[in-house]
């Protein structure tokens, strides 16, 4: 259908060199975009990159630090003739109690899930005026909408993300750009399996809990980044959109 083409628009993928990011970019790609993928991992991200092929390339990143933020950026506009879609996926957690958890290991978390995600939107922001308009996808999480014990910097962080999606959403509207936000539950990836090593019962209870009876995968996510990408979606904007097979739909 011609509302899901992507063809002549270009794509900054952060953190797309494996899991729920790879998944999009690839998607997006096969939609007809044109796709970078971002990252501090260079020899993943090239990886992933010809994997996909068609035209992708890598694109060092790093979201905890301004500058890396703004050079990405830049440098995908000047590579790429322009940047349409912008999809905030890079994240990191810290598996502790609030009360073990640092300063500096708060800060780490919200520099790269938050302040990143903010600061590439804001230098997009004139480069899609320029274009017409844009979409922006933030991936957040179920824990943007309740709290666990062991994760209070990274469900803060994703918190902030379903509010930086509304705020956005709100003032770029008229500039024709979309800003939603998706939210992941519990997916087989590695941040998810890093946690259920640490917790043995966690998958089966994760599993007991979700009514498709099963964990994510990250392909489940590559067709609503496309509709989300695309003229599909253009008349929604700030949507908060839980992916997680049911999970958040019972008690």
């Amino acid at each position: 259908m011609a509302e899901f083409d992507l063809s002549g628009k270009v794509a900054l993928v952060t953190g797309g060199g494996s899991g729920i990011g790879f998944a999009m970019a690839q998607a997006m790609a096969g939609a007809g975009a044109t796709v970078a993928i971002a990252g501090r991992d260079r020899a993943r991200g090239e990886a992933a990159a010809a994997l996909i092929g068609g035209g992708a390339r890598y694109q060092q990143l790093d979201t905890a630090d301004p500058d890396s933020c703004a050079a990405a950026l830049d440098a995908v506009v000047a590579g790429c003739g322009g940047i349409d879609i912008l999809v905030n996926n890079a994240g990191m957690s810290i598996g502790k109690p609030p009360q073990d958890l640092s300063l500096d290991e708060w800060r780490q978390i919200m520099d790269v899930n938050l302040t990143g995600a903010f600061l590439l939107s804001q230098r997009a922001y004139p480069e899609m005026c320029r274009r017409g308009g844009g979409k922006i996808i933030n991936v957040g999480s179920i824990t943007t909408l309740f709290g666990s014990a062991v994760a209070a910097a990274y469900g803060a962080s994703k918190g902030g993300i379903g509010q930086l999606t509304k705020a956005l959403a709100v003032s770029w509207a008229v500039d024709n750009i979309q800003v939603n936000a998706i939210l992941p539950g519990y997916v087989a990836t590695a941040l998810t399996t890093a946690a259920m090593r640490e917790r043995p019962d966690l998958h089966d209870r994760v599993v007991a809990r979700t009514p498709a009876r099963r964990l994510g995968r990250p392909e489940d996510f590559g067709g609503i980044a496309v509709f989300l990408a695309s003229a599909a979606s253009d008349f929604i904007t700030g949507a908060i959109i839980p992916v997680d097979g049911g999970y958040m739909s019972q008690a």
